[in-house]
């Protein structure tokens, strides 16, 4: 069984690599390829292999870029260290994935999984193909651009882009959204909504580029930052277009993280 390996970090590669053929003495690993650039090439001038196992996070991009723009018959394991949120959605369509650092008997179950469902990949390669374009809409669509807020008897629709920041408090939720001008929605509705959700909920369903686990409390639009400024113990202090119920202060352990993340 010939076995394709898409992985920018080599010493992960190699050690899937040796895991899989250890486990199965009939699996070549025909390459290994360290971003989408290079797969793409691959496959124009090689025949697919019988599976890939592909990571998601590449040194120039997402792999999902590699399927949209080759025609690939191939079956995929995804390599990945997203959250089960978006885990769920690779579960729903059959495609199985392997969390990172990969486990050998979760290896095991995946080849496994693949051995089962192999002879409907090459029965069907239309209908995979599908699944798989499905699968690409799913994942790259797992960040909410719009939260439905319940107010009163209302139902109001909130881009994700207007919330200015998020805060709990003993337990409560509160989406605060930036101040209204004329034309922006009623300016009669408050400016600070109650939700169910809890933050870690939140997180997973707002997109990391715009907003950032600032601590326990916390959860920030880039575009609500006016300026951070150094705190006691080489912590910073964040501050916000719009008045916050306490500080956000981000720790010294996830400084680095977040000024690396204004930067992006």
């Amino acid at each position: 069984m010939n076995v394709l390996i898409i992985e920018d970090e080599i010493k992960t590669a190699r050690e899937l690599k040796k895991l899989v053929e250890e486990l199965r003495d009939d699996i070549i690993v025909v390459d290994i390829l360290p971003s989408v650039k290079a797969a793409i090439a691959w496959f124009e001038s090689h025949p697919g292999p019988d599976l890939i196992f592909s990571d998601i996070q590449l040194a120039d991009g997402l792999s999902f870029d590699i399927y949209k723009n080759t025609h690939i018959h191939t079956p995929v394991i995804f390599c990945t260290a997203f959250d089960e949120y978006a885990i769920r959605a690779f579960e729903a369509n059959g495609i199985d994935y392997l969390l990172k650092p990969v486990d050998e008997n979760r290896l095991q179950q995946a080849l496994d999984k693949y051995e089962k469902l192999k002879a409907t990949f090459s029965i069907e390669k239309n209908d995979y193909e599908k699944k798989l374009a499905n699968l690409l809409t799913q994942f790259t669509n797992t960040y909410k651009s719009t939260l439905l807020i319940h107010f009163q008897e209302k139902i109001i629709p909130v881009k994700t882009t207007d919330i200015s920041f998020i805060h709990y408090n003993n337990g409560i939720v509160s989406v605060y959204i930036g101040r209204r001008s004329p034309g922006e929605g009623d300016l009669n509705s408050p400016n600070k909504y109650i939700v169910p959700s809890t933050l870690d909920e939140l997180e997973t369903q707002l997109h990391p580029d715009l907003f950032f686990r600032a601590n326990r409390q916390f959860i920030i639009n880039r575009n609500a930052i006016v300026n951070v400024e150094h705190y006691f113990s080489r912590r910073l202090i964040v501050r916000l277009n719009s008045t916050t119920p306490e500080n956000i202060i981000i720790s010294k352990v996830k400084a680095a993280e977040f000024l690396q993340w204004m930067e992006k």
